[in-house]
């Protein structure tokens, strides 16, 4: 009886500490990063529907559906459409494959992994007074949030025709 309750026991600690290690811990780093996340209003570009005035919970910084037109680049007739990208860890549609230095690079620098420059709608110049550990700690809680697959549409060039719904940014308001 003695070796039959041990092992019972023996399993329920073996299962509870596989659960344990299964969930993500919400580390204080983790919170850091939410809180900076939140005040940053990251979902508010990121998020289906945020720019609509209805942001789906469900899929939050899995990237929009609407985009932004920006005033057009000097020379240019027209501005293009950008659609803010999914930031959830998913692996297709996310930030799954960025590396944790690519995803500061593009919050601190503006800066795609390809070296591109991000959409001026992006506010990276304010965000480039963050401090490392903040930066870290942004990574921390995206890498930390359900991984949603989600592909926003596709940024649309000068001159094209958008497909999906879209805000125009007009200079000077």
């Amino acid at each position: 009886m003695k070796r039959s309750a041990a092992l019972v026991c023996t399993v329920l600690i073996l299962g509870l500490a596989a659960v344990t290690r299964a969930a993500s811990p919400i580390t204080p780093v983790i919170t850091r990063g939410k809180y900076l996340v939140t005040i940053m209003d990251c979902g508010g570009c990121h998020t289906p529907g945020a720019l609509r005035g209805k942001p789906d919970p469900a899929r939050l910084l899995a990237g929009s559906d609407v985009g932004f037109a920006g005033p057009p680049p000097p020379g240019a007739a027209t501005g293009g459409v950008v659609y803010p990208p999914n930031l959830t860890p998913d692996q297709g549609t996310g930030l799954g494959k960025w590396t944790d230095e690519q995803i500061i690079r593009a919050v601190r620098f503006g800066q795609r992994p390809d070296g591109r420059a991000l959409a001026p709608a992006m506010p990276w110049p304010a965000y480039s007074a963050l401090t490392d550990a903040d930066a870290r700690a942004i990574v921390a809680y995206l890498r930390s949030v359900p991984a949603i697959a989600f592909r926003a549409p596709g940024n649309v060039a000068p001159g094209e025709t958008p497909t999906a719904a879209y805000l125009k940014l007009v200079e000077g308001q």
